[in-house]
């Protein structure tokens, strides 16, 4: 091999080389990073009780978009003067995004103007559509209420009363559930009246009422989670209140209340795909964060289950989502 070549070979080596190194450090070609965006989820609640299949979803669009999500509860249930405290604080924080369960949907549209959050807001629960939520996911109350109406006028007999138990008319979306359920209820010729809790034995003191006279009966219908749990848990505790509560009905699903399903205590509810709920939460968020979303308000679909439909697994990846 002459001197020439082997100059070439060298040269081309030492070339080789070079557009090696230049390439492992990024300085030819530069690998596009992907933006980790920040998502706070504050919910209404003062645990995760009822967010199990939700926190799955989340945890799962969490993963799939890279996000860095924080699941936020409050300190006191239905906390909206809290609430507004966190939502200020993650702002500051330097969050992306926020999903927002809100205590009171008008509250939060209204604090929400006032804020100016400077990030878009996605609305779990509420149909508001305003200029400070970029996306809102929920289920049609009113069509759920009417819905679970329907069932206990097919199922039930007029000549009991019925009393719908919630948390608070105020809060969101119980009065469209309130309203859905007397629209059936009333032209069905059924005796209705309302219970709000005041304090933790408002619902046990209305129950306890039913015992004297011994022959007191009454339906009872939770019209949201808080509610419907609350219930299931007093009734399972004592089987005299169990003899004077003929039914129990309600919104809402958890593992927990599912069970209770299977042991009769529970008569029918009303379920949606929660695991949906927190992964398209996400998965708006992080769109809104980089100015990449179209829909405005997703609807999801309510089912109604008895006990007869749970044992069916009709339902069975809506009430128990897989990965």
């Amino acid at each position: 091999m002459s001197n020439k070549e082997k100059i070439g070979w060298c040269a081309g080596v030492i070339l080789l080389v070079i557009l090696y190194l230049l390439s492992s450090t990024d300085l030819i070609i530069k690998e596009k990073k992907k933006e980790i965006f920040r998502v706070s989820v504050i919910v209404d609640q003062v645990n995760d009780n009822y967010y199990g299949n939700f926190r799955e979803g989340m945890n799962m669009a969490e993963k799939k978009y890279q996000a860095d999500v924080n699941f936020i509860t409050l300190y006191a249930e239905n906390d909206e003067k809290q609430q507004d405290e966190l939502i200020v604080r993650e702002v500051k924080d330097g969050t992306n995004a926020i999903i927002l369960a809100p205590v009171r949907e008008d509250h939060a549209v209204m604090q929400l103007d006032e804020i100016s959050p400077g990030c878009p807001v996605i609305f779990l629960g509420a149909s508001t559509i305003s200029s400070s939520v970029a996306c809102s996911i929920s289920v049609d109350r009113y069509e759920m209420g009417r819905s679970l109406g329907e069932k206990i006028v097919e199922n039930e007999t007029p000549e009991i009363p019925v009393c719908l138990f919630t948390e608070g008319l105020s809060y969101t979306g119980n009065t469209d559930t309130y309203d859905g359920l007397r629209s059936v209820l009333d032209q069905a010729g059924f005796s209705v009246s309302l219970i709000e809790k005041r304090n933790e034995d408002t619902y046990r003191k209305t129950i306890e009422g039913t015992v004297y006279p011994e022959n007191g009966k009454i339906m009872a219908v939770g019209m949201d989670v808080g509610a419907l749990s609350d219930l299931a848990d007093i009734l399972e505790g004592s089987g005299v209140y169990r003899e004077h509560v003929t039914a129990l009905y309600g919104i809402g699903s958890t593992t927990k209340l599912l069970n209770q399903m299977d042991k009769g205590i529970v008569t029918g509810l009303m379920a949606w795909n929660r695991f949906d709920e927190g992964y398209l939460s996400v998965e708006k968020a992080v769109q809104a964060a980089g100015g990449e979303w179209n829909e405005k308000q997703i609807t999801l679909t309510p089912e109604y289950i008895d006990d007869g439909i749970l044992k069916s697994g009709t339902y069975e990846k809506l009430l128990y989502p897989m990965e």
